[in-house]
């Protein structure tokens, strides 16, 4: 049987590319001054964080009801096809649950749902293994054991470019804001055991860059620099890992509104695998 892959919308992939491969994505949905819209595709977010900058609202997000996958899951099984779902990191989305829950209305084996654990590069990382697999005619089982494999040696780093969105965002109280800003606080970010939890603070943009880089271990396989509507930086952060890890495939992605919107405009990430 042929094996079918669904993904969510925070894997921020290019459109060309589910078109390319046959990905179904579910799509999370974030509200803004009281319009809902469905998160799209990486280049297509530069009108939401307009919006954003100017709005005085924070954003609301939900993830895709179970009926939707529900109603993808048969679509899909029609065909023929086995279903092979990867989800958004469950301890920040509720993805995950509606999914296994969807899934729990079909027969057993015949559609798998996977908790990446993590998001963005690495999130897609996944599912290019899991597209290869597929097209080289790899079963099921041996593509879920290698996309859990991959848990073990993959790491997120994050900063922002302003607290502003962290404190309405409700992850700083106002005056944590005011004297971060006063002292141009940068925090590091991390994304540990499917969480994001602050583990270091920094001064200035260039330690907090410098902080995320020491981070990298020397046998480091791929390197994802994600950015909130900063592709300049990105650029010039991809040159500099470049130099220093020629082997490493090194790329430049989006971050799109459900994960964005927290960190704010301009923040950027680190994401590796080794």
């Amino acid at each position: 049987m042929s094996i079918q892959i669904v993904i969510d919308s925070t894997a921020y992939l290019s459109n060309e590319y589910i078109k390319e491969h046959n990905i179904e994505v579910a799509h999370l949905s974030v509200e803004l001054d009281e319009h809902r819209e469905r998160e799209g595709f990486m280049g297509s977010f530069k009108d939401f964080f307009e919006r954003f900058e100017n709005s005085k609202d924070f954003p609301k997000t939900s993830q895709p009801p179970v009926g939707e996958f529900v109603e993808c899951f048969e679509r899909l099984l029609k065909r023929g096809t086995e279903v092979l779902v990867v989800t958004f990191s469950s301890k920040l989305s509720g993805t995950y649950c509606s999914a296994v829950m969807a899934s729990e209305m079909f027969d057993e084996g015949v559609v798998s749902v996977i908790d990446s654990e993590t998001a963005v590069a690495n999130y897609r990382q996944m599912i290019y293994k899991a597209v290869e697999m597929s097209k080289n005619g790899m079963d099921k089982k041996d593509i879920i054991s290698e996309i859990e494999s991959m848990k073990d040696n993959m790491s997120i780093n994050l900063t922002v470019d302003s607290l502003e969105y962290l404190k309405r965002g409700g992850r700083l109280s106002n005056m944590q804001a005011i004297i971060g800003t006063l002292l141009n606080i940068k925090p590091i970010i991390s994304l540990t055991g499917g969480e994001l939890l602050a583990t270091d603070k920094v001064r200035g943009k260039k330690k907090a860059l410098d902080n995320m880089i020491s981070k990298i271990p020397k046998g480091v396989k791929t390197i994802g620099v994600d950015h909130v509507e900063n592709l300049a930086e990105a650029e010039k952060v991809k040159i500099m890992l470049e130099e220093k890890f020629s082997n490493a495939d090194i790329t430049i992605g989006e971050i799109g509104p459900v994960i964005g919107a927290h960190l704010g405009p301009k923040s950027l990430g680190i994401c590796c695998m080794w």
